[in-house]
């Protein structure tokens, strides 16, 4: 049975939406193709990391008792007795009175107990001058310093992203199990949008559509590259279509437009023609107040306003929750914070309101034109500025901001 909430809170529209199941599944990937995947197993080092004894710099690599005493004015002489480079193997082993040319990197041999940066000693050839006492394992890079042969490297759930990549590269892991992608629609309706095309005028009464580039990029910059999009105009018919189509390659749908109480706001009817669960209509915020949330044969459609900034702003708010809760990677939940106010917002507003803002330096400065249709003050736009309902926001008040 649908249970039909509206006029609600954003936490409450918010711990709906979390209610959406999380994808399921799991898939064998080459490691390249796994960046902003979520981890599906545990993962076990297979090796010592590093494998060998390394040297940290450019030097000598020697035993720390052949240096006693050495100083600027006592040098330590030592007979170089090889040379070893990144990726050498040593053929000999250290003894005493003797010292190994090596550089970063480069395994150490046998019985060095310490490294001696270059700069420390005459860079001898056949034999070396050292001029600073060393301790035992000075400049010593150990074998498994990072991390060693059987332990936990990264937890099933982990984020794969450039950092944890690294990782599992240097433990010689060329597959891992990973979390599937939730693959993402977008529809924008309206009978006024009109596409550009080069070469044709705009169309009197039209206005360029920008819902779809704007959104598709923002879903591009969080690691979601849209398989299915599509525009309409306001035929019920047409929107009803479109969104089957979508969810048919699709895990969920993004829609703008058709969700506020107006005659052409066709949602009202879309949903019906799809059967579809009705969760919630209208939260009490602005903008973006229209926003309807359903779900289309358990495939879950979030409708945004069509208004340009009521979308950029719900799609902050409730869109990423969205991609969160059917992702499983709370990293995708949008980032609250405390800021100071820089300048006041003198309009009271007697619902809790979103405005465009850059914080810089834990300080907020609003940006010009808070027109739900106004899209050019957003541009440097780094967050969202809560207002409560019934306050503005003087010069030196602290305000939650959202950082987008």
């Amino acid at each position: 049975m649908n249970t039909w909430r509206s006029e609600i809170e954003l936490e409450q529209a918010c711990a709906l939406i979390a209610g959406t199941q999380a994808l399921t599944g799991r898939a064998t990937l080459p490691l390249r193709e796994t960046g902003g995947l979520l981890l599906a197993e545990d993962i076990y080092a297979p090796i010592d990391q590093p494998p060998f004894d390394r040297s940290p710099l450019d030097g000598y690599a020697l035993r720390a008792e052949d240096t006693t005493g050495a100083g600027q004015d006592t040098p330590v002489f030592l007979r170089v007795v090889d040379k070893l480079y990144a990726g050498d193997v040593p053929g000999r082993a250290v003894e005493s009175g003797q010292a190994v040319r090596i550089m970063t990197g480069a395994m150490l041999p046998p019985r060095a107990d310490c490294v001696i940066r270059q700069e420390d000693t005459d860079l001898g050839e056949q034999t070396v001058a050292i001029y600073r006492q060393l301790k035992h394992h000075q400049n010593f890079c150990f074998r498994g310093e990072d991390f060693r042969a059987g332990s936990l490297l990264l937890p099933t759930g982990t984020k794969l992203t450039a950092a944890t990549l690294g990782v599992l590269a240097s433990a010689g892991v060329t597959h891992i199990t990973a979390r599937p992608k939730a693959k993402v629609a977008l529809l924008t309706t309206g009978d006024e949008l009109f596409d550009a095309q080069p070469g044709v005028s705009l169309p009197p009464g039209k206005i360029y559509s920008s819902n779809l580039d704007m959104l598709y990029a923002r879903l591009t910059e969080l690691g979601y590259r849209p398989v299915y999009t599509a525009q309409t105009g306001d035929d019920p018919n047409a929107a009803a279509d479109a969104i089957r189509a979508g969810l048919e390659s699709a895990d969920l749908m993004i829609t703008t437009g058709g969700v506020s109480v107006g005659e052409k706001d066709i949602f009202h009817e879309v949903m019906p023609l799809l059967g579809a669960e009705r969760i919630f209509h209208r939260v009490k915020i602005k903008p973006g107040t229209p926003a309807m949330f359903s779900r289309v044969g358990g495939k879950p459609v979030l409708s945004l306003s069509g208004n340009p900034f009521a979308a950029a702003a719900t799609f902050e708010l409730l869109a990423r929750p969205l991609l969160a809760a059917i992702s499983g990677d709370h990293s995708l939940l949008p980032l609250k914070a405390q800021a100071v106010m820089a300048m006041p917002y003198n309009k009271e507003t007697p619902t809790r309101r979103f405005v465009r803002g850059r914080l810089e330096n834990g300080g907020v400065t609003l940006q010009g034109g808070h027109s739900s249709g106004q899209l050019r003050s957003l541009v440097g736009c780094n967050c969202l500025v809560e207002i409560l309902p019934g306050t503005s926001a003087l010069k030196g008040d602290c305000v939650a901001v959202y950082i987008i």
